[in-house]
């Protein structure tokens, strides 16, 4: 029998595992200019490291060491006092991609994916050919090992494992070389990175230790550890025809009304009632699993006209209006500004998320420049689950949002002024246009709530500004008269025979009660980013 065409192709068809696939494409882990690499490195395991804590409901303490072996070879070395990795789970945690405790929880956390730490022993194979040194302490007793990947298999490789003495550890502390990198300074920075994550995380202490030995520590700045997340259900607004069938194909509720109470959140009785109003060719009755993909269409179209109550906010902890203020204040030193949260919002699949966002005016605020000068022109900080976002800014719904603000409305001008647009968007799961996880993808209802947070907060901004500028005019005209006081009373002491002195005390009077704003700004002079309070308490 003749042998076609399709056969002799497909004898080339083979499967391929995930670490192969991203051995080929290292890129699309953030592995790609040398800079970008080292920073994906140091951001993957120090988000694992923040989770691990606060999990484990301890106060992060992490320190990060990089060391130059040649000129585009580091060591990176990340520790933490977190609750450790046990032996059984080394291998996989570190060394295996897709594997993990946090894709399949709906739940907030900083990983989501289970690539990161894997996507770091991969980098190290295919740059240097080393294995990840790793130390673990659960609190009994501690252990060292390596740590590689074997990608035809997406399997971990553990050698060298063996007791060790470390008294006083637990944590985690893994090192590893890498190639293809190089440590810079600027806003795509290690550096940058960290202070950015001790920014909108002021619960953690993060020590840098940079190539050449000089150490930077960015302190706690809060003593508690912010509430826990807990898991939830997804909301039925913003669920797909998809997303629906395969909740229900799963179910092992009987009927399709309880299916809905068991597994959506806001779902109750009363609206299984309203839905049934709605749904007049639809059996509520019938078994979730029965349900076809017509039924699951009305569905969700009866879902879109009835009223729901907003998701539960449990599963989200945002940074909080009042520690974004302190992080800010440690960090920015602005001269004022405005910090706003929203309500938690839905997109699409049903998945809660909630969007933080604040303006700061003046200070440290704004884009530095090649000096390391702020102040010339605006930068965007972008945050997604309070993890720092430096690079693909481009292609990110928080960029997006922001540059389609009509900024001279609030008398901003993002070109000149110094201004930092900080936006957090927390969610159980952030929809990343990437696996590289730098930057949000421009879902709809993403940038909608993140117009809306910033819009408000501007409007902040645009008040101290006006304010301002009529203190200033004010006070220039207050300057104007007073400069013509002395003359005036002198005038006015030889026309009616009243001392000079008293005349010009009596004059000063007046003037000042015409122009209270300016006389205030000269009697308390408050520093950049004080407030009335701050004053009050420094005169006690």
């Amino acid at each position: 029998m003749a042998t076609s065409k399709a056969d002799t192709m497909f004898k080339e068809f083979k499967e391929h595992s995930v670490a192969e696939f991203f051995k080929k494409n290292r890129q699309m882990l953030g592995y790609s200019s040398l800079g970008r690499s080292l920073v994906t490195v140091v951001h993957e395991y120090v988000t694992n490291s923040l989770d691990a804590c606060e999990e484990a409901e301890i106060l992060p303490d992490i320190t990060v060491a990089i060391t130059k072996v040649d000129e585009k070879r580091y060591k990176v070395r990340v520790q933490d006092n977190g609750p450790g990795i046990p032996k059984a789970y080394i291998g996989k945690a570190l060394a295996t991609i897709l594997a993990g405790t946090k894709f399949h929880r709906y739940i907030q956390q900083r990983g989501q994916q289970g690539i990161g730490a894997g996507g770091c022993a991969l980098f190290s194979r295919v740059t240097t050919g080393k294995p990840i040194h790793a130390i673990s302490s659960t609190g009994n007793s501690a252990f060292s090992c390596d740590v590689s990947i074997e990608t035809v298999h997406n399997k971990p490789i553990v050698t060298n494992q063996e007791q060790i003495e470390k008294p006083g550890f637990k944590g985690l502390s893994v090192e590893g070389e890498f190639a293809d990198t190089k440590y810079e300074m600027g806003e795509h920075s290690v550096y940058e990175y960290l202070r950015r994550t001790a920014l909108t995380n002021p619960h953690a202490q993060i020590k840098l230790i940079d190539p050449d030995g000089k150490e930077y520590l960015f302190a706690r700045a809060a003593e508690n550890l912010p509430p826990k997340p807990q898991a939830t259900k997804p909301h039925p607004l913003g669920l797909t025809v998809n997303d629906l069938l395969e909740f229900a194909h799963h179910s092992e509720s009987r009927k399709i009304s309880s299916f809905l109470i068991e597994t959506f959140a806001r779902t109750t009785q009363g609206k299984v009632a309203e839905l049934k109003e709605v749904l007049r060719d639809v059996d509520l009755d019938k078994d979730p699993k029965e349900m076809s993909w017509s039924d699951a269409e009305k569905m969700i179209e009866a879902f879109k006209q009835i009223k729901w109550i907003a998701p539960e906010a449990i599963a989200i902890i945002p940074v909080g209006e009042k520690q974004i203020e302190v992080a800010l204040r440690n960090i920015l030193n602005p001269e004022h500004m405005s910090v706003v949260e929203r309500k938690p919002k839905v997109f699409r699949g049903g998945v809660p998320f909630v969007v933080e966002a604040a303006v700061a005016f003046g200070g440290n605020s704004g884009r530095k420049d090649e000096n390391g000068e702020t102040g010339y022109a605006g930068n965007i900080l972008r945050f997604a689950n309070k993890v720092p976002l430096l690079f693909d800014s481009g292609n990110c719904a928080i960029t997006a949002a922001v540059r389609d603000i009509q900024w001279r409305r609030y008398n901003i001008d993002l070109d000149s002024q110094p201004i930092s647009i900080m936006v957090n968007v927390s969610s159980v799961h952030i929809p990343y246009s990437g696996v590289g996880k730098e930057s949000i993808a421009q879902e709809a209802e993403i940038i909608e709530e993140v117009k809306l947070a910033v819009m408000d907060a501007a409007r902040g901004i645009q008040r101290y500004i006006a304010n301002k500028e009529r203190i200033h005019h004010e006070a220039n005209r207050y300057n104007t008269i007073m400069r013509y006081t002395k003359q005036l009373s002198s005038d006015i002491a030889d026309l009616t025979g009243e001392s000079e002195e008293k005349v010009e005390k009596k004059l000063t009077k007046l003037v000042a009660e015409h122009f209270p704003k300016a006389t205030e700004e000269e009697e308390a002079e408050e520093g950049p980013g004080e407030t009335k309070e701050d004053a009050e308490e420094e005169e006690e």
